[in-house]
Order: C-alpha cells, then structure tokens, then sequence
C-alpha cells in the first residue's frame, strides 16, 4: 500500500472533502484525488462516495481510516523527533495569526527568516478565524489572550495596550469638568462593536476619562479603521502595534492608553508535537523582532 496515497486519503476523510483537505495540507486537489482513486483500486473497494455538494466514507473506507491515521501519526511523530534533532530548520513551517498582527509584525520578519533559513518553505496564512493547528495543518499559532488549553503550549512573545488616537486634523473638544461625565469624540469603529460602547481611558495627563464614541464609520477591521483615521474621520482605539509607527511618524496623535490590562500575544504549537527546528527558530525570531525597539 502506498503510503503517500494512504495519508492524502486520510487527509480528505479528516477534513471532509478534497477542497478543505487541499486548503489544510497545502497539495493541489488533483493531486488528492488521484492518490485516493489509486488506493481504491489498489484495494478493489470504494472508499468515498463523492455527491454533487458532499463526501463521506464508505464503510470500508471508515475503517480504513481509523484503523491507520493512528498508525500515521505515529510515523509522523517519528519524523518529527528526528527533525528537531537536526540543527539546520528545514521543510514546510504553516504558521496562522490574526489578520492585524501577521499585516503588522508578520510580514516584517517572514522575509528575515526566509533568508536565514533558506531550507524552510514558509507560509503565513493572516486571518481572525481561530485556526486548530492539527485539523488546519498549522505547525504554529499566534493569538492574542489565548484561554488555558492542555492541547497548545508555547511561548508569550509580548503584550500590548489599545491606544486612543487621533488624526492631526481633529479638533478635540474641551472635556467637561466633572471626570464622570464622557467625553463625547467622532469615532471609528469596528464593525462588532456593541451599541452605547464605553472607553475608560488613562489619558496622557494620567486623569482616568470616560470616552462616549459617536459613530461616524463601522468598518470590518482594524487595518481599515486605521486608514479611516489617518484619513481623518475620527478616533480610535487601536492595538499598540498598529498605532505606533504612525504616532511614532506624527501622523497620528495618541490622547491616552485603554485602562484596562495589558493583553497577551502568545505563539503556540501542538502539545502532541515535539518543538522542531524550524517552529523553535520561528519563535525565536518573533521573539527577537517584538524585544525591539519600534
């Protein structure tokens, strides 16, 4: 039995399709296909039963399934152990990450690394679906304030804290006098952002000040509110790292920091999986980029 053809069968089985397995293991669909026909008449049964809109198993082809991804897992662990001995990175590193952090810290180092590990086939997939790295094929993930999961272990590369800015163009009001009452400001915001929102805010007086943002835009992310700011519609509450190079440049003005806690910016790696090169190496350099200064 072919093994390249047995795990591109189990690769369709796991995700449910040949699509959303192409999209996971990163092989062309085609590909997938051919292999799983192969197996089929290497074994002289059907496997799948393919319907214009789904696919599932055949009884032969679930057992099939459960009885060697298992198996293939562990040749893969296997793999995995003699990688993270060797001392050059190499092979395919999958790494997924929030759309705001892989635009903003991400694209600045996938090159840095590329050159450094020339043996590493790197690809950054930038997005705010909360990715699985075994079902999605992820080998690390990035996420912000992640909860406890016995699953996902891994490194805080850094924290941050949402900025109140400003175009240069806006004209702030004088706040009241009395610190209860908000500060009413031209905003814009996200496009989830609950009614009625609130932002207690420690401004740069250190004065703690309720902020009451009237909507002028929603739009669907961050990296679009931002171009609306700069654009000069009003304010925001932004990441840090997305704020800071156009504060830093004058480009934007920062009235005050969220008074709410700093958050968590973790990488993280299946706990079933050893800590290859390449992810140890990955980390390493996120880790390296975000110590310095911006």
């Amino acid at each position: 039995m072919d093994l390249a053809a047995l795990a591109d069968f189990n690769a369709v089985a796991e995700h449910r399709g040949f699509g959303p397995a192409s999209r996971a293991t990163g092989r062309p669909k085609a590909t997938l296909s051919r292999h799983v026909a192969e197996l089929e008449m290497d074994l002289g049964v059907r496997l799948l039963e393919r319907g214009a809109r789904t696919l599932r198993l055949t009884e032969e082809g679930l057992t099939l399934h459960e009885r060697t991804r298992g198996l293939l897992a562990e040749i893969a662990e296997a793999g995995e152990a003699v990688a993270a001995r060797a001392p050059v990175p190499r092979g395919r590193l999958r790494v997924s990450a929030p759309l705001v952090f892989g635009h903003v810290v991400l694209s600045r180092i996938a090159s840095r690394y590329a050159l450094a590990y020339p043996q590493v086939e790197l690809e950054i997939v930038a997005e705010d679906r909360i990715a699985d790295p075994v079902q999605d094929g992820f080998d690390l993930v990035v996420r912000i304030n992640p909860p406890q999961d016995a699953l996902l272990v891994g490194r805080c590369i850094a924290t941050d804290r949402r900025v109140l800015v400003a175009p240069r163009s806006l004209s702030i009001p004088r706040a009241p006098k009395d610190p209860a009452t908000p500060l009413a400001l031209p905003a814009v915001l996200t496009s989830n952002t609950v009614a009625d929102v609130r932002w207690q805010i420690e401004m740069k007086n250190g004065r703690l000040r309720t902020i009451a943002p009237t909507p002028v835009l929603h739009m669907s992310s961050l990296l679009m509110v931002r171009e609306a700011v700069l654009d000069g519609a009003g304010v925001a509450l932004l990441p840090g790292l997305l704020a800071g190079p156009d504060v830093a440049a004058g480009r934007l003005v920062q009235l005050g920091v969220d008074a709410g806690p700093a958050v968590e910016i973790w990488a993280l790696y299946s706990s079933r999986r050893l800590l290859s090169a390449k992810v140890r190496a990955f980390i390493d350099t996120l880790q390296q980029t975000m110590d310095r200064p911006r």
